[in-house]
């Protein structure tokens, strides 16, 4: 599933080639997608709409409209924004008002896109935690100080900080050196510094090379995100550390695989 850095990549993205242009035409060719209202009402309520700005909280995108009205786009599993698209793997296209088409793609129809009066007000919404990037070191640590869970499956649980899932929570418990199974409040100062600046680290490198393409994950034009190149554990099963040449191994943790170094990682 996308994570943080592809959404951020593409909402970036989306700033730049669709602000300020209008949808034109609403064409549904698979109406799963749509949550909440009817084909109908989605088309009718969006035709004629200009898009004001785009949005993210935690892996959610939103397009804030005019006249006002808000359009959010979780992508989850295989979700794809694609511009120009041409419409042939598309389960929504979006013509505008520069005669182009901005297509979402999802091959296993996980995804959503609602049409919202007020975003904000979503139950799923408001039960996000913080985002990493707002998050002080003493708040970081103040929420850690009570948690008596795994590391990994707490970075990764949205209603404690939203946006990192199982590829930056594994490479940022590396890079602090931080055994994936420890527990929170276990943690020390010193560890807890670590793992809060290589959280952030982590992420802004992602961003950088324009996320990780690993499953069905395309940057807006279409071309993958080259972060992979740049992944130190995950997905390196029995490959050699990068620090110490030890191979990295693979266990499930919480239902996910989870990728360290039995070395490095204490």
């Amino acid at each position: 599933m996308p994570e943080l850095p592809e959404v951020e990549t593409i909402r970036r993205e989306l700033e730049k080639a669709v602000l300020g242009k209008k949808i034109i035409e609403v064409i549904v060719h698979n109406s799963r997608v749509i949550k909440e209202l009817s084909q109908e009402d989605f088309i009718k309520s969006l035709k004629n709409a200009t898009i004001k700005n785009i949005l993210r909280k935690g892996k959610l995108l939103i397009f804030e409209l005019s006249p006002e009205k808000f359009l959010t786009i979780h992508l989850k599993l295989t979700g794809q924004l694609i511009y120009p698209g041409d419409a042939k793997r598309s389960r929504v296209s979006f013509k505008l008002s520069d005669g182009n088409i901005l297509d979402f793609n999802d091959l296993r129809l996980f995804g959503e896109l609602r049409l919202l009066d007020d975003w904000r007000s979503k139950k799923f919404i408001q039960e996000l935690g913080p985002e990493p990037f707002d998050l002080t070191f003493f708040k970081f640590k103040e929420m850690l100080a009570t948690k008596k869970t795994k590391i990994k499956p707490l970075l990764m649980d949205q209603a404690f900080i939203s946006g990192i899932g199982n590829i930056y929570a594994a490479e940022a418990l590396f890079r602090a050196k931080i055994y994936p199974e420890r527990l929170a409040n276990g943690l020390s100062e010193i560890e807890k510094e670590a793992l809060f600046k290589e959280i952030n680290d982590t992420l802004n490198e992602a961003i950088k090379y324009k996320g990780s393409s690993i499953d069905q994950y395309l940057q807006l034009s279409g071309s993958p995100g080259d972060y992979v190149k740049y992944h130190k554990v995950y997905d390196r099963k029995g490959k050699p550390c990068l620090a110490c040449k030890t191979p990295i191994k693979r266990i499930s943790l919480a239902g996910r695989g989870t990728y360290f170094c039995p070395c490095c990682q204490k």
